[in-house]
């Protein structure tokens, strides 16, 4: 007995030792050196030390997956708390769908998963979009009968969100036995990402009717429905929430007012805004500048970022050229768009993406340099999209079609060619038509389309009147409830008539 206790102080006092070692770590020889010593004392079997030894190889510092793995695969008997570390490590990596693989060997090597694993395991599948993995990983949580846990649930609703199975994330929320403000908040993230945005509304109705209390993350979602949905009346009541709560107005906050404020068409109060913030990133400004561009404000979009610039620890990102390239469209700034589209990737390292180059072709068609815009689609380093195409189409005359360049004519071909199960398409080209008269070509195209069995989507907007939003879709108007909203538009019209 007195034997066993001196060997037992002997083998802490040792752990101890290597537990010090391993504390003031600073670099991956150190730890490869501390790692022989672990073996010298013979306390390679020690599960704790592993976890810490697993612990530091997944640490930003020294960042040695390859031999984390290798410590946690060779070992004997490794505990949960080692493979998590481990599945937590590779969630910030480039593949983190390895982590994945990772849990299959755990569960190979006989090792129980807990709830702690599971979270981990989710947010990678997320990340990799990986929907077969993520459901396996959720069979396997059903398994353990850890799925009703509230971190593992809320962890399955991000993943089926970002997987973009809504529905899936809906029942999985709707079967929770237990909920917290995060389980609220990322069901109706799943739903703001996958554009539900009504269901996000009413999931935050729901929720303070369950007597759940607002934080910072839910304002932000809040706010991203009402700038997306251009439902001024509710940003205005989720304003004055955080005015009364007496919530910071941080970054994070102050961007999504400015973004709400500009969308909505409200850029006295996005200015207002965006100058009382204290503290601004590169999305604050991108908001502001996006805002005043998409609004006709070029001159003020353009103000903005020079205001911008002179701010040197702030740098633009890809929105941000949007916008400025948005504010060159409107001005009719053609030298200045390409200018700034050179500087985006020769100044900022920024590639440009579709998106960018559609905006330089929307550029070139508003300013009817037509053959200019075609040939800069044929110069683009990457395959132009649909999008690029229609913009050029709609930046066309008919009369183009039959001049010698004939560039309508040939976007025509190239777009539907892409695109032939396309109604949009079409009815663009019957518009171009029928605005010159050319009614049988018109109504030719119209007779593709009905034969074919093609629709164009109903234009649809929204209004805020007292406080409620109304839908409307082009050529539906038999809503009963709707009719208040009609009779008040026609008076609108009838004053308009008096007044010109």
């Amino acid at each position: 007995m007195v034997r066993f206790s001196i060997a037992n102080t002997k083998y802490l006092s040792k752990k101890h030792q290597c537990l010090s070692l391993l504390n003031s770590c600073c670099s991956i020889k150190q730890l490869y050196q501390i790692q022989s010593q672990i073996h010298l004392f013979g306390l390679y079997k020690d599960t704790y030390l592993l976890s810490e030894l697993v612990y530091l190889c997944s640490l930003s510092l020294f960042k040695n997956l390859c031999h984390a793995r290798a410590l946690v695969y060779h070992s004997s008997n490794p505990s949960p708390i080692s493979w998590n570390i481990l599945i937590r490590g590779y969630a910030t990596t480039d593949s983190p769908i390895e982590a994945f693989w990772v849990f299959r060997k755990m569960r190979e090597g006989g090792a129980m998963p807990n709830k702690l694993t599971f979270p981990f395991l989710l947010k990678c599948c997320a990340m990799a979009s990986a929907l077969g993995e993520g459901m396996q990983v959720h069979a396997d949580a059903v398994k353990w009968g850890l799925d009703s846990d509230v971190y593992v649930g809320n962890n399955l609703i991000n993943f089926y969100g970002g997987c973009k199975k809504i529905l899936y994330a809906k029942k999985k929320f709707d079967e929770m036995p237990e909920r917290s403000i995060v389980s609220w908040n990322s069901v109706m993230t799943a739903c703001v990402e996958n554009v539900w945005l009504r269901d996000g509304i009413e999931y935050f109705l729901r929720m303070r009717g369950c007597g759940f209390e607002p934080d910072e993350t839910t304002m932000v979602l809040l706010l991203s429905v009402c700038a997306e949905l251009g439902y001024l009346t509710l940003g205005n009541w989720v304003h004055s929430q955080l005015v009364l709560r007496g919530m910071v107005l941080n970054c994070q906050l102050g961007t999504a007012l400015v973004d709400m404020y500009a969308k909505s068409g409200a850029l006295g109060y996005a200015t207002l805004v965006f100058k009382r913030m204290e503290e601004r990133n590169v999305w604050t400004w991108s908001a502001m500048i996006l805002g005043l561009a998409q609004h006709g404000f070029a001159e003020e979009a353009l103000a903005v970022f020079s205001m911008m610039n002179d701010d040197h620890d702030i740098c633009p990102n890809y929105v941000t050229y949007l916008g400025v390239l948005c504010a060159c469209s409107h001005a009719g700034l053609v030298d200045e768009g390409y200018q700034y589209l050179h500087d985006m990737e020769c100044v900022h390292g920024i590639k440009p993406m579709m998106m960018h180059y559609g905006a330089m072709v929307d550029i070139l068609g508003r300013a009817g340099l037509l053959r200019e815009a075609y040939d800069y689609i044929q110069s683009i380093p990457i395959e132009p999209d649909p999008v690029v195409w229609r913009t050029l189409l709609s930046a066309c005359t008919v009369h183009d079609v039959h001049d010698h360049t004939g560039i309508g004519e040939r976007v025509r071909k190239r777009l539907l060619q892409m695109e032939p199960r396309r109604g949009g398409n079409l009815v663009i080209v019957a518009n171009m038509y029928a605005e010159v008269g050319m009614w049988e070509e018109a109504a030719n195209v119209r007779r593709v389309m009905r034969d074919g069995g093609m629709k164009k989507m109903a234009g649809e907007s929204c209004v805020d009147l007292g406080g409620s939003m109304y839908r409307f879709f082009a050529g539906y108007d038999s809503r009963p409830d709707l009719m208040p909203v009609y009779h008040l538009l026609d008076g609108l019209k009838l004053h308009l008539k008096m007044v010109n």
